[in-house]
């Protein structure tokens, strides 16, 4: 039976990146230093934070007061958008939050150039291309063993793969995946180009439509599990490594109760196949005109 809370996916570069990871996006302030040393205390060894989401120094004091030395602890955060012009500076920021020297896995959080004097407009000379050109310069300095995306669709990826500025095939692609946002045809793509999936919103986020659901529901009975173990096990058992957001220790502790049983190949052809839709972050706050989603990814 296999055994989740041990299990790493290997990346394209070598490095191995732990299954399960501690998601900290919408956690609130003071809340996220206990939740990231009461993870790593349970043996989670991923976290997965972002300059975005403002929390990166309280991520750092859990690292910290967790006692875990840092090189067993795999640090995800990813560059904001009005960081596109600035990414060294954007990274030197993270890497001074997080108190530490290195980050193992550095995404760009959006293909989405943001004018920082206007964050309603987009850069008209910049776009994601030229941010990758210079995250590839990141490689090799000491301070970011591995970089990746996120939130990139296959329309983004067939441009930046094809670009001759483009030397590094990004590690990772970050995307929301739950039964009601499978996109079966990016997580292939992603795995014909050698690019290793990370599931965001893999819980389908707070109050989330997906919990009224009776297969859902009825998968989780007979297992006498909870539906939240239900939904991390189908995204592991889709190859994808799962960053379930939580901020109640009971709640961390639960969702890493993933070893020793899995799901049948009919329990996830059954949640696979839910047809309701629905995306936790629909990339609305993005600049006038800036579109992520295309709907290519089904």
């Amino acid at each position: 039976m296999s055994q989740q809370t041990t299990r790493t996916f290997t990346l394209n570069t070598g490095d191995k990146i732990p299954a399960v990871g501690l998601g900290t996006w919408q956690s609130k302030p003071n809340e996220v230093k206990h939740a990231v040393e009461a993870a790593l205390r349970r043996g989670y060894r991923h976290i997965d934070t972002a300059l975005a989401y403002g929390n990166e120094r309280e991520v750092g004091d859990g690292i910290k007061a967790s006692g875990v030395p840092r090189e067993e602890i795999w640090i995800t955060t990813k560059l904001d958008n009005p960081w596109h012009k600035r990414v060294p500076e954007g990274l030197a920021s993270s890497l001074e939050s997080l108190q530490t020297d290195y980050i193992d896995l550095y995404l760009m959080h959006w293909p989405s150039s943001t004018d920082p004097d206007d964050l309603k407009k987009h850069y008209p000379d910049w776009d994601y291309v030229d941010t990758w050109r210079e995250m590839q310069k990141l490689v090799g300095t000491g301070k970011v063993r591995n970089i990746g995306v996120s939130n990139f669709g296959i329309t983004h990826l067939e441009r930046l793969l094809n670009d001759p500025s483009c030397k590094i095939v990004p590690a990772v692609n970050q995307v929301e995946l739950h039964p009601c946002n499978p996109s079966p045809k990016l997580l292939e793509y992603n795995k014909s180009k050698g690019i290793h999936t990370t599931a965001y919103s893999c819980l389908g986020s707070t109050d989330s439509p997906l919990y009224k659901n009776d297969s859902l529901q009825n998968i989780a009975k007979a297992k006498g599990k909870t539906p939240q173990q239900v939904l991390l096990h189908w995204g592991l058992q889709r190859g994808t490594s799962v960053i379930p957001k939580s901020v109640s220790k009971e709640r961390i502790d639960a969702n890493f109760d993933l070893d020793g049983w899995e799901l049948t190949d009919e329990e996830m052809k059954q949640l696979s196949s839910f047809t309701e839709r629905f995306k936790v972050c629909d990339g609305a706050f993005l600049p006038d005109g800036v579109k992520v989603f295309l709907g290519d990814d089904e």
